[in-house]
């Protein structure tokens, strides 16, 4: 039998988003806010980022990621904030009626609204073909920083790092807490995709940076022993304890693909209109679930502004959902959130389409309404940077065309 929370807003996530949404709908005056959490505490990735910087624009201070996740959990409690933890939603039902597991074994749970802010996990060696044998000691970024700084474990002592994101850059922050001492930081791409200058930062920890390189095969029967890597001038070996497959985020959206609702099979999220509104109106999304991946800052500003709508809703509705969808054209654009635009009704919490691109490009983003250019915008980018373009006034939009016109 499901517990009515008729007076509830459910947000299924504990992270940067889900709190601030949480934080912030409890100061406009929603009566019952709770956050479920399938981990022991809230907090989400901030919990072990053991280094700076956290919190600076939300809270005036720079705070390691421990600090800054515990400051969201209590500012959230001080507020009103019910947090359920070790609670795992199973499944997410038209009412709405999500389906959990927990400390008191199943349950249904029916709300007035639901957040879902489930966030972003890095993409797995399985998923991303690498080959060789399969010895212990290739875990993500998130794995090893979950090792050392909430469990105090030291995996290995000279690891290769593949990739060169931003968290890429926090795994060398978390070798070097530790003493660890990469064997090379590796990219295949010939520049990193974090922006500069954060490519000095390898050479001023005396990791060795590998450009245009690629691992082609992990060796080791217990443990890794080595990686093959082959570049412009062939394939060699490098001697590592580890490897660190880190980025390639991808949106956390296991419970989504069992569900009634819409996924966008570019971004890997719930397909959403601009104010975070699901194909299901009484479900919404917010934070890295739609598009992996933004900081814990950006994270958390947005699930700040979700809450502005969510409870706007509670006192009159939003404009009728749009079923027309955003062409994009040019196959450098990877994906665009959100998704759909629905009429004028209010402020977006996503202020405008964020898209990126699956290469490096250069050249003109052009927006058409019914045919007619309304946007210009010269970019020059590279894979997982944002790119921001302002909506078209809504109250006359039509069918909305994106494209991409390159430039040599």
């Amino acid at each position: 039998m499901a517990e009515s929370l008729q007076d509830a807003i459910l947000i299924v996530g504990g992270g940067p988003s889900g709190l601030a949404a949480a934080t912030a709908l409890r100061r406009l005056g929603v009566p019952r806010v709770i956050v479920l959490e399938r981990e022991p505490m809230a907090g989400g990735i901030p919990r072990h980022c053991g280094h700076y910087p956290f919190g600076l624009r939300e809270y005036g201070r720079m705070m390691k990621g421990p600090d800054y996740a515990r400051h969201l959990v209590r500012t959230a409690q001080e507020a009103g904030v019910e947090i359920r933890t070790q609670v795992t939603v199973t499944d997410l039902a038209p009412g709405p009626a999500v389906s959990v597991t927990g400390p008191s074994g199943p349950q249904v749970l029916a709300p007035r609204l639901v957040l879902l802010a489930t966030g972003a996990r890095e993409t797995s060696r399985a998923a991303r073909l690498l080959g060789g044998t399969k010895p212990g000691g290739v875990i993500t970024t998130g794995t090893l920083q979950s090792m050392v700084y909430l469990h105090g474990q030291r995996p290995f002592r000279q690891p290769v790092i593949l990739g060169t994101e931003l968290v890429s850059f926090s795994a060398i922050l978390t070798c070097r807490h530790l003493g660890i001492r990469p064997a090379a930081m590796i990219e295949p791409n010939g520049r990193t995709t974090a922006r500069w200058p954060t490519a000095l930062f390898p050479r001023l920890a005396r990791v060795p940076l590998l450009l245009g390189t690629e691992i082609t095969a992990i060796h080791g029967r217990d443990r890794v022993t080595s990686v093959s890597v082959r570049d412009t001038r062939g394939s060699r070996d490098i001697a590592c304890d580890g490897v660190i497959v880190s980025g390639a985020f991808r949106p956390d959206a296991a419970v989504l693909q069992r569900s009634h609702l819409r996924i966008d099979p570019a971004s890997g999220g719930p397909e959403i209109d601009q104010y975070g509104r699901c194909s299901d109106p009484d479900y919404f999304a917010a934070g890295n679930l739609l598009r992996a991946v933004e900081t814990a800052g950006w994270s958390w500003r947005e699930g700040w502004r979700m809450a502005q709508i969510m409870a706007e809703v509670l006192q009159r509705p939003l404009p009728d959902p749009s079923e027309d969808t955003i062409t994009l054209n040019g196959d450098a654009l990877a994906y665009c959130v959100p998704q759909r635009l629905a009429g004028s009704g209010g402020p977006s919490p996503l202020r405008g389409f964020q898209l990126r691109v699956n290469r490096a490009v250069k050249g003109t983003l052009v927006m058409r309404v019914d045919g007619q250019i309304t946007t210009r915008k010269p970019v020059e980018t590279l894979p997982e940077r944002r790119i921001l373009l302002p909506y078209p006034d809504t109250r006359n939009a039509g069918k909305i065309d994106i494209t991409l016109d390159e430039t040599a």
